[in-house]
């Protein structure tokens, strides 16, 4: 399997003059716990997580100064310009990682892990010609194993996986009730549905979206409720 075909679609981006407060307000509200960083031509320029918001002086949980040597001060290896930065930036220009990691959406399953593993990193965006059209994560790696039923393919199915794939992706298209549940894989012409859902009737619409789909065999449900927050 490849990056295109179990990516998360639908990926929330920020500019680099988006600033700290929104840039949380936005995670919170979409309950992702990191974002890339784009430019006008939607090219990966950074990437920012909540780590990064962590010790802020908004909030009183900066690092609190060490006494370094003087003679290491005098030579410039005092990092507390950093830790400055971190918990002052206004925006995530200033706050995000550089040189992100990224892969093409040709990259294989194996190669993603291997790169999540050797840079100690939770996801990481997918490109097309240089631009952002998705971003696999730890958790669509381990959705597409659980997906990795072993089951003989439809006789005469006409439709490769990815076919199918991309035939509901264009179904699901502008269609704001399927956005929570875009994390979908497709194995031996079965649909797995990832994510988390509103209502029963949302996850009904999911599924006969994906059962109108030539070359479809079955439809799994693999979605859970969506939390609500306490007082809503």
């Amino acid at each position: 399997m490849l990056a295109r075909d179990v990516m998360t679609s639908s990926v929330v981006s920020v500019k680099p003059d988006t600033t700290v407060h929104d840039l949380a307000a936005l995670l919170v509200q979409h309950r992702i716990s990191a974002a890339p960083v784009v430019d006008e031509d939607k090219r990966v320029i950074g990437m920012i997580s909540e780590g990064d918001l962590l010790r802020r002086d908004e909030i009183n949980t900066e690092k609190e100064p060490h006494r370094r040597s003087w003679w290491l001060e005098m030579v410039g290896t005092d990092r507390g310009a950093g830790a400055y930065i971190r918990s002052h930036a206004r925006t995530v220009g200033e706050l995000m990682s550089r040189e992100p990691v990224c892969v093409d959406e040709d990259a294989t399953l194996a190669d993603i892990a291997s790169i999540l593993e050797s840079h100690h990193i939770k996801r990481v965006p997918v490109l097309r010609q240089g631009r952002l059209i998705g971003i696999v994560s730890r958790s669509n790696i381990v959705q597409a194993l659980a997906s990795a039923v072993a089951e003989e393919p439809a006789p005469g199915s006409s439709a490769s996986d990815a076919e199918i794939r991309t035939m509901l992706m264009g179904e699901l298209a502008g269609r704001d009730w399927a956005f929570p549940g875009r994390n979908i894989v497709v194995r031996d012409g079965v649909v797995h549905l990832w994510g988390a859902v509103w209502s029963s009737d949302q996850l009904d619409a999911m599924r006969i979206a994906a059962q109108r789909i030539p070359g479809v065999r079955s439809v799994e449900d693999h979605t859970v409720p969506y939390p609500i927050m306490p007082g809503i």
